[in-house]
């Protein structure tokens, strides 16, 4: 059962460094490190950068996205399949319009090249 109380919980800011290690984005994140070797396999978004000895080091996009991920399943109530879809329907939202902007750019600039050339 969910804890009526769990969507009050207060997050610690991300410090303003480039890598965390799987320690400090569970303190950060307030989820064990087993829970976030777990979502690394279940989300393909969460993609670690992992060095010698196959130490996990997150960066800050990670960071933010576990912290998205968390609320989805322990605020929101959604399933791991839930909280998957959901992401994904946001992230080809966002490249969608990523994309949308970046034609609208190149039209322009297409434009002003052949108003040169004439």
């Amino acid at each position: 059962m969910l804890d009526p109380n769990s969507s009050a919980v207060e997050l610690p800011p991300i410090p303003g460094k480039r890598y965390f290690t799987i320690g400090e984005v569970s303190e950060l994140c307030q989820v064990k490190p087993h829970v976030l070797r777990y979502w690394e396999q279940e989300f393909p978004q969460l993609k670690p950068v992992k060095r010698r000895g196959n130490r996990r080091y997150y960066q800050r996009h990670d960071v933010i996205m576990i912290r998205q991920i968390r609320s989805l399943l322990y605020e929101q109530g959604f399933t791991i399949g839930g909280a998957r879809q959901k992401l994904d329907g946001e992230d080809a939202q966002e490249n969608k319009n990523q994309s949308h902007q970046i034609i609208r750019q190149l039209l322009a600039e297409l434009e002003e090249v052949a108003q040169i050339l004439k």
